[in-house]
């Protein structure tokens, strides 16, 4: 049996839908504790997901001579 490659949108709209379940309350205790574990796996596995995509990226950019400028995003997006 193969494991079905997860994709980061998916994960990302299963750890969304997850937060708006939380988020209504409508569990109960042992329920909301499943769906935030759920949650947390989902979450490392976005992370992890984006980790490969940046090493790939950085991999890509090295081999075509390219060098790649790191730089922290600032922590405000929006534009004015």
């Amino acid at each position: 049996m193969t494991k079905k490659k997860e994709r980061f949108e998916d994960s990302m709209k299963k750890l969304e839908a997850i937060v708006d379940e939380l988020e209504k309350g409508d569990f109960s205790l042992e329920e909301s504790i499943g769906k935030f574990e759920e949650g947390l796996k989902l979450g490392k596995l976005c992370r992890e997901l984006l980790e490969k995509a940046e090493k790939r990226i950085k991999l890509l950019s090295e081999e075509e001579g390219n060098t790649v400028k790191e730089e922290d995003a600032p922590d405000d997006l929006e534009t004015q």
